[in-house]
């Protein structure tokens, strides 16, 4: 076995040799027994290609067959050339030969003639030609269908339904498909011109026999032709049978289309998926056999065979539905609940005057787009997106779109797809002609207007884009401000398996006897809440680790973890080396730490009505004068109060970064803009 095992390494040389040798019988005579036991394993490589042909579910899983097909015909050509020359030399080729000669046929010449010209026949017309025809169009349709399956990839690449190794492997997939069948056009003209050269050797053969005979041997013109021709037929079977094997096993492979089985499954499957059809030949063949002098015992056994595997097979799919029937009205103890699919975690739906942005075909980007903000959020933010399924949704309006979170509706708009939007980023600038809507993203002014106006508009100074930038801008901000309700706590056991390869420690310390997946999962969900990045999963955990070995509380656990990130809080809000914000005055930090109460679920601030009303309004008017300076307001605190003023500015100024001292790193210059004092005045506050 070591010795077999250490010969089968050296394929490569083997093949090489093999081939060598083919071209070395074209040259050299061979003794009659060695051409025997070659055209002995003639017959058996045609048989085991013809099952390997029956027994392979898809083509590619055979795809070497068109470099196997050239090797047979070389094989079987070199034995042509070995045979004719012992039988012109010798008027003797072996027992094989002789054996195919005189008694396949009865050493009848006429018999064996018209039966090589049927096998050629029924290979040249029938098999090898419709081969060829099914080869040469399988062929044309792969290649013509190559751009549409790249498409769909990058597709299913861009909503995340595979992964880049699955849509490397698939595009590798469909360059093999084009390939083989490109190779299979061209091989099948192998297998035809085959079958012309076994005539033309025939012919040749006859004809140069009786002349040598009649020449050399002083035979009668007769007996020239009998020794001659008997030997040449015998030749000509034993080749054009093996030829016929390896046809067959040509035309199952290219007209095989992909399956789960093997040809035998199939067929059996398929055809007796019909017992009706089955049924009513069986019938037939009976009324057949009563029909007067057709032989009746054979119509009448065909057709009870025929009938009762029709019964047969009617009766195991009545018993496989009334399984089926009771498995669907069983009662609950014995019954699994029906699966209902979740939604979609992140969805766009579009009406059908908007698909033209997602087909490729049409020079629609839109998957490209989504594809690279999965990527800018991954690395802004280290969330890794859920596939964004888009769908069409014929209830819209043609040009309408709508974003869904979990099946819910966030956001909606518009979009024009024949024109472009200009969005003023400015203010004072020149009207445009077109109509005025608001840019849907970040509520600018904006006008839809021609494509031919766009060197007018960024003449004016407007920012100018295409629609589907448009809806792709709007989908990346509502993925920011939504983050925290897009991960999943499977994703953090995903990230948590990815970080345990590099720190483990971290990892073991936390979960699980410190924390559970559901404990992290709330504080991750936290800090994407505030737009707090988690790229550094690492310091997050070591950090919660230690905050809850301190204080054994989740919530002031999570500003411990922030805390730690405060370069990472700092550098999303500082300016050069300098952090501009608001300061909360301390006796209002003071009233906020006197109205902490307990709750199930942990501490709240039950700030009284008129103080939490005076509040807002001096936010308010922080909010107003930081954006009149085009900046976002930032309100600094102390560490035990700023979950809590977050908690309270959440829902009326979701855009007010609140921070504690402990955030800011020491390196950033502070510099206030003002105080959030109370302002006991009464006004009215908007919702």
């Amino acid at each position: 076995m070591p010795i077999l095992a250490r010969v089968l390494r050296q394929t490569d040389a083997m093949m090489a040799l093999g081939i060598i040798g083919l071209v070395a019988m074209m040259l050299i005579p061979l003794p009659e027994l060695l051409l025997d036991l070659l055209l002995t394993v003639n017959f058996g490589a045609a048989l085991c290609i013809l099952l390997v042909s029956v027994y392979v579910a898809e083509p590619l899983e055979f795809a070497v067959f068109p470099s196997v097909l050239l090797v047979a015909t070389l094989f079987r050509l070199a034995l042509n050339i070995s045979s004719t020359r012992l039988i012109l030399l010798n008027a003797h080729a072996g027992k094989v030969i002789e054996a195919f000669g005189s008694f396949v046929v009865g050493g009848d010449l006429v018999v064996g003639l018209i039966l090589f010209l049927i096998l050629v026949i029924i290979q040249f017309v029938v098999i090898t030609s419709g081969s060829q025809r099914v080869a040469e169009v399988a062929a044309r349709f792969t290649l013509d269908e190559m751009p549409g399956k790249q498409m769909a990839i990058d597709a299913d690449l861009s909503t995340g339904l595979i992964t880049e190794d699955q849509a490397r492997a698939r595009r590798r997939t469909i360059e093999r498909e084009a390939d083989f069948y490109g190779a299979m056009d061209g091989a099948t003209k192998f297998v035809r011109g085959d079958a012309i050269a076994a005539i033309i050797i025939v012919v040749i053969n006859i004809v140069a026999g009786i002349i040598i005979g009649m020449t050399r041997l002083s035979l009668e013109p007769g007996e020239a032709l009998r020794r001659y021709a008997l030997l040449t037929v015998g030749d000509g079977l034993v080749s054009q049978i093996p030829a016929l094997l390896i046809s067959t096993a040509t035309g199952l492979v290219v007209t095989r289309a992909a399956s789960e089985g093997d040809l035998g499954t199939d067929v059996i499957t398929q055809v007796l998926a019909q017992p009706r059809a089955v049924a009513i030949v069986a019938v037939m063949l009976v009324v057949f056999g009563m029909v007067p002098g057709l032989p009746t015992a054979s119509f009448f056994g065909v057709g009870a065979v025929i009938g009762i595997i029709a019964w047969l097979v009617s009766r195991s799919r009545r018993e496989q539905s009334s399984e089926d029937t009771l498995a669907q009205t069983a009662g609950p103890a014995g019954d699994e609940p029906l699966s209902v699919p979740p939604p979609d975690r992140l969805a766009v739906e579009i009406g059908y005057g908007l698909i033209g942005l997602v087909e490729e075909g049409q020079h629609g980007t839109l998957l490209q787009r989504i594809a690279a903000i999965r990527e800018q959020i991954a690395a802004e933010l280290g969330l890794t997106l859920p596939p964004v399924r888009i769908r069409d949704n014929m209830t819209l309006r043609p040009t309408s779109y709508e974003i869904r979170l979990r099946g819910a509706r966030i956001a909606e708009g518009s979009l024009q797809p024949s024109r472009v939007m200009a969005i003023a980023t400015r203010e004072g600038l020149d009207g445009l002609p077109g109509s005025g809507v608001t840019e849907p993203a970040f509520g600018l002014p904006a006008w839809w207007i021609e494509r031919e106006q766009r060197t007018l508009a960024e003449a004016r100074g407007y920012t100018v884009v295409e629609p589907e930038v448009v809806l792709a801008t709007h989908l990346s901000e509502l993925v920011k401000t939504h983050a925290a309700e897009l991960i999943g706590r499977q994703d953090v056991q995903v990230m948590l398996d990815g970080l345990r390869q590099e720190n483990a420690a971290a990892v073991n310390e936390l979960i699980p006897d410190l924390a559970s997946i559901g404990q992290l999962h709330q504080v991750l969900q936290g800090l994407l809440d505030e737009g707090v990045p988690i790229t550094d999963l690492s310091t997050i955990i070591e950090a919660l680790a230690d905050g809850l070995r301190m204080t054994g509380d989740l919530a002031a656990a999570g500003e411990c973890v922030r805390a730690a990130l405060a370069r990472t809080i700092c550098e999303r809000h500082r300016d050069g080396d300098a952090l501009t914000a608001y300061v909360l005055d301390p006796a209002l930090e003071a009233l906020i730490a006197e109205s902490l109460v307990d709750t199930p679920r942990g501490g709240a601030c039950l700030l009284d009505p008129d103080a939490l009303r005076a509040m807002l309004r001096a936010v308010r008017a922080a909010v107003d004068e930081a954006a009149g300076r085009g900046r976002s307001p930032i309100i600094l605190t102390s560490p035990p109060v700023r979950r809590h003023l977050r908690a309270l500015l959440r829902r009326g100024f979701p855009e007010v970064a609140v921070l504690s001292h402990a955030e800011i790193v020491p390196e950033l210059t502070l510099h206030a803009d003002g105080v959030i004092a109370l302002d006991r005045e009464p006004a009215e506050v908007p919702a």
